[in-house]
């Protein structure tokens, strides 16, 4: 390549021997890192996609070649237009190349302030137009980079949250797509079509819209705030335990996706993340800051986003985090699949015994909830059963489990006395809320967002910015309330206690009994079935059915003027 270059150089200004020598030594040394920051971006793609230690030190050296190789382009931008011809669209794809850097270190760190990075990468490339020219070559492959690059960019914005621009890069694209099938015809275009009904999908998944006094829709941020986890009050005695590792796996069925993630798994990794830092204030390039750069405050746990994993993928990466989990910490495993039935009885009762939920078995022979065996006789093999979980309980563990059949993992058993809960989806919801589920599994909503979730069920579709705060304010109360319920109950499991004091595993608890209670007051959630439950099982009279907490979700009613989907004297109704 380089010698190509360098012919180039002489057919395009005369001999040789008439281009300087520092010139021609520049365009050498940009093939040679040229050439080298793609060698090593290819390189990534055989980096093993667990364990947390071995890919460091390759990710700084493709950094490292990479940030030469920017600040080289822009210092001899001119000699490398003249004597390279380099064009705009190339420029483009190295900041692409380090916006999707940025990106892939944010899903092996998951550290937010890296997905900061990755924008303005991504929106430099399209303020400073770096691929407007590609439109007029006659080559579709450029045109797909161009596509790429916009897919990419919309998909760290949904993570950002920033759906102004979200929208923007939409109608953006759906114009790229169709003048790039118009003009070449190519078999692709349904494909595209495709990423286009998906991304329009997730950005309408929420069910409730919030509104300023101009009509304009407000944007709600989800991730852990400064105040968001309800604090411990001075004296609780609650374990010393961190999140440190989760696993979150989606195979559902129809539910909203856009690349590789539904709607429930970027609700769940949104729970588990605080809100971004920007990153320039903070370090310098990824895998090379020293200890003393590193923000002050805790970490975000690790995650492994797995969509429709196999089983054996699936307990490769338990495995793998397992393995690594450093001590005094908790590995969370979120489970939002569709559940696996056991078929005919069994005489015994055991882990095996009660189904679980779907793995990928790579058949598209599957069809909603009704999984066919060759013989009843036998276990299903492309299914997460309780007992397959069992090894992992060696060290803390925290299960949540959205499915048909989360009621499986209640049949569990501490065979170590490690901490240990397992949080469960209602096993169906009244029927008038049944055809949401394709937007996300209200469950998660309500650990993800309680209020959006609370308003959905009291049949609320949009609200005004004002009353949306002071609802946010009301809810921080009940849930410090609903922490002193836990923390005072007599007989709660030790396991709950054990894992309040860590900031997430606190919210989402509270949060969890907060949408039991919610359920159990409603007026069309009458079935058991529509009900969370746990293992180990909480005290109902401490926690979800405490008159305390009652009263409070009663008072968030009439604020919001819902109290009539609501039970009055909800004991009485038992």
């Amino acid at each position: 390549r380089t010698e190509f270059a360098l012919k180039e150089i002489m057919s395009s200004g005369g001999a040789e021997d008439d281009i300087p020598q520092a010139e021609r030594k520049t365009v050498t040394d940009f093939c040679y890192l040229l050439d080298k920051s793609k060698q090593l971006f290819n390189g990534l793609r055989d980096l093993p996609q667990y364990g947390q230690k071995q890919w460091q030190s390759y990710f700084g050296r493709t950094f490292d070649v990479y940030t030469k190789l920017w600040k080289f382009q822009q210092q001899h931008r001119q000699i490398l237009d003249n004597r390279y011809g380099l064009k705009r669209w190339q420029i483009g794809e190295i900041a692409s190349k380090i916006g999707q850097l940025y990106y892939h270190y944010y899903l092996r760190t998951s550290e937010t302030s890296y997905l900061n990075e990755a924008f303005s990468f991504y929106s430099a490339i399209r303020q400073r137009s770096y691929y407007s020219q590609v439109n007029k070559e006659d080559r579709p492959e450029l045109v797909v980079k161009k596509l790429r690059y916009y897919a990419r960019f919309i998909v760290v914005c949904l993570l950002l949250n920033k759906m102004d621009v979200v929208k923007d890069l939409v109608k953006e694209l759906s114009d790229e797509i169709e003048d790039y099938t118009h003009r070449f015809n190519t078999e692709d275009q349904v494909e595209w079509n495709l990423v286009l009904q998906e991304v329009a999908a997730f950005i309408e998944a929420d069910p409730v819209m919030v509104l300023n006094d101009d009509n304009t829709i407000v944007i709600t941020s989800n991730r852990l705030s400064e105040t968001g986890a309800p604090m411990l009050e001075q004296g609780m005695i609650v374990g010393q335990l961190a999140l440190a590792d989760a696993l979150i796996i989606g195979n559902c069925n129809n539910q909203v996706k856009f690349s590789e993630l539904t709607i429930d798994m970027f609700r769940m990794l949104q729970a588990l993340e605080r809100e971004p830092m920007n990153l320039a204030s903070q370090m310098n390039k990824p895998g090379m800051q020293e200890s003393t750069e590193k923000p002050a405050r805790r970490e975000n746990p690790h995650k492994y986003l797995l969509y429709k994993p196999t089983f054996s993928q699936l307990y490769t990466f338990l495995a793998a985090s397992f393995k690594e989990l450093p001590a005094n910490s908790v590995l969370l495993i979120y489970l939002s699949a569709t559940g696996v039935f056991p078929s005919g009885r069994s005489d015994s009762e055991g882990p095996y015994d009660f189904g679980g939920v779907l793995t990928n078995s790579n058949r598209d022979i599957i069809n909603g909830d009704a999984i066919h065996k060759r013989n009843q006789s036998y276990k299903e093999m492309h299914c997460l059963h309780p007992g397959d979980l069992y090894p992992f309980t060696r060290k803390p563990l925290f299960i949540i489990v959205d499915s048909s059949n989360s009621v499986a993992y209640k049949n569990f058993t501490n065979l170590f006395g490690q901490p240990l809960v397992c949080l469960l989806s209602p096993t169906a919801y009244p029927k008038a809320l049944q055809d949401q589920s394709q937007r996300g599994s209200l469950f998660k909503l309500f650990l993800n967002n309680p209020l959006m979730a609370f308003l959905f069920v009291s049949g609320l579709s949009s609200m005004r910015r004002g009353l949306w705060e002071k609802c946010q304010d009301y809810l921080r109360k009940i849930n410090r309330d609903i922490a002193q319920l836990l923390t005072h109950s007599r007989s709660i499991d030790q396991s709950f206690l054990q894992f309040f004091g860590d900031e997430f595993l606190r919210l989402l608890l509270t949060r969890f009994i907060f949408c039991s209670a919610t359920m159990r007051m409603h007026k069309i959630f009458r079935e058991t079935r529509n009900y969370p439950e746990s293992y180990p099982q909480l005290p109902r009279d401490e926690t979800v059915e405490n008159p305390h907490l009652q009263k409070h979700i009663l008072e968030l009613a009439s604020i919001l003027d819902v109290r009539n989907v609501f039970l009055e004297n909800t004991l009485d109704d038992y």
